[in-house]
């Protein structure tokens, strides 16, 4: 989030010099899974990290949070599930399908066609949040990661919004 350049004006022989917080190695990456159950409300289920830049820290999720996510829905909605997946890289990798064909008695996972971000309801949760935390002038990355914790517990307490992002798939959903 670098700030916007502009022009302004400052003492003749003195270049103006603003300075600007914000700018570091860190980043937030943000990971979800919009839920339904016949007979309940909609559910959000998500885990945020923050990178922080220091060495041998994870820059975003890596399989074994994948795998911890997946796991932790299953707990919280108690019963089998089916998982629509993308094609995220990381969603393909062999250790992952591994587990998935592992727990194939409590698993079913669909694959996503390539390019397909409208059939994903996920993506309609990451866009009110991208879009209320991308105009954040956050001083830190502990200020960003709250902000982004808030805007997702919003959606989590308004499951009539969760509702909405599965129906705009258009993906029908038999109970």
């Amino acid at each position: 989030m670098t700030p916007p350049r502009a022009r302004t004006r400052g003492r003749i022989g003195r270049t103006p010099v603003v300075r600007v917080r914000g700018r570091g190695p860190g980043r937030v990456s943000m990971a979800g899974m919009a839920c339904c159950k016949p007979g309940e409300r909609s559910r959000l289920i998500y885990a945020i990290r923050a990178y922080r830049g220091r060495k041998g820290e994870p820059k975003g999720f890596g399989r074994c949070d994948f795998h911890d996510l997946i796991v932790r829905a299953r707990i919280q909605l108690g019963g089998p599930l089916v998982l629509v997946r993308d094609n995220a890289r990381i969603h393909l990798v062999p250790p992952l399908r591994a587990f998935f064909e592992a727990n194939a008695h409590w698993l079913t996972v669909f694959q996503l066609p390539a390019y397909a971000p409208d059939l994903n309801p996920q993506e309609g949760i990451w866009s009110p949040v991208e879009r209320d935390i991308g105009n954040l002038a956050a001083a830190d990355l502990g200020r960003l990661t709250r902000a982004a914790k808030r805007e997702l517990k919003m959606i989590q307490y308004r499951p009539h919004l969760v509702d909405g992002c599965l129906a705009g798939t258009g993906l029908i959903m038999d109970g």
